[in-house]
């Protein structure tokens, strides 16, 4: 039995609704009908009520539930009195960052910290976005950085967290160029003759605002997915060694931009191949003896005075 089964079910049992928890925490809804599923294999009952609509929790899932709510806050004390036992960890913030975020701007943005800040003891937790926004929520790390765009936002409760922007990035398309310097695969491409794409595994959040990017095109975009990854960096490679065109973060690519390993794949004429993001960082508001690390708050006081909140 996984403790993420009880915190869904503990959801499920809240919101009596499917939908609305697998949209609480952050998957799809036959995924967390799948863990609520397993949930109930263990248990070896029926915990939920599937014939009635908003859902009810069967008399031994009403059990549960309020066995689940002490297991869960016993466990999140137990976790609180053994961080406790480690001072020497105090003043280290813990970032849980998507890889891209991690290899690109992650890096650059803590130098800027320790010019207008000051030094920072950090520790960086590279995960996916799904994952490391369940560590936010999960309450397994300090902050949380990531993307942001409107078409694809986090439904994290606004009386829960706290967010600040901490700067913009944008999304384009890149490939190698040839020996006169020009893209060596052109958008639009042709409809007889679509251009290699090197594209996001299904489900990684580049790979969704990648996808709004080619809907809204000015004109029709002509590819062939040769390659996917859910890692930027493993695109840029890809790319480098001219297997194709990939949409990557400006920050990604500014070394290669300016070595001119890398180009620019849209010509000037077609217009709305680029999209602009912004990079966030979010907490879990400080509430009673929760209080926040000094470290933390300090850094998120900085923070929130240097970028104001849209």
């Amino acid at each position: 039995m996984e403790t993420k089964w009880l915190e869904d079910f503990v959801s499920l049992a809240e919101t009596r609704s499917f939908s609305r928890s697998a949209q609480l925490r952050h998957v799809t809804q036959p995924a967390f009908s799948r863990r609520i599923q397993a949930l109930e294999a263990w248990a070896g009952t029926d915990l939920v009520d599937r014939s009635s609509y908003p859902t009810r929790l069967t008399p031994a899932g009403e059990t549960l539930y309020s066995q689940a709510l002490e297991m869960l806050q016993a466990l999140q004390t137990t976790r609180a009195m053994l961080r406790g036992h480690s001072a020497a960890g105090q003043d280290v913030i813990e970032f849980a960052v998507p890889h891209t975020l991690a290899f690109t701007f992650f890096p650059a943005w803590v130098s800027s910290l320790r010019e207008k800040f000051g030094p920072i003891k950090s520790r960086l937790i590279a995960l996916n976005v799904h994952d490391a926004v369940m560590r936010l929520v999960e309450g397994s790390c300090d902050l949380l950085i990531a993307y942001h765009h409107t078409s694809q936002p986090f439904q994290l409760d606004a009386d829960r967290y706290q967010m600040v922007v901490l700067g913009q990035e944008g999304l384009a398309p890149y490939c190698k160029p040839d020996a006169q310097g020009e893209p060596m695969f052109k958008l639009p491409g042709r409809a007889g003759h679509p251009l290699p794409y090197l594209g996001y595994a299904p489900g990684a959040y580049l790979g969704r605002v990648t996808e709004l990017i080619l809907k809204q095109a000015s004109t029709a975009i002509h590819l062939d997915r040769v390659y996917e990854t859910d890692m930027a960096e493993g695109l840029k490679v890809m790319a480098l060694e001219g297997h194709g065109i990939a949409f990557l973060p400006q920050s990604a690519v500014k070394k290669e931009l300016r070595a001119r390993r890398l180009v620019n794949a849209a010509p000037p004429d077609v217009k709305g191949l680029e999209m602009a993001m912004e990079v966030r960082a979010y907490r879990e508001k400080p509430v009673g003896k929760d209080s926040a690390k000094g470290t933390v708050q300090a850094l998120w006081t900085y923070l929130a005075s240097e970028r104001p909140r849209p």
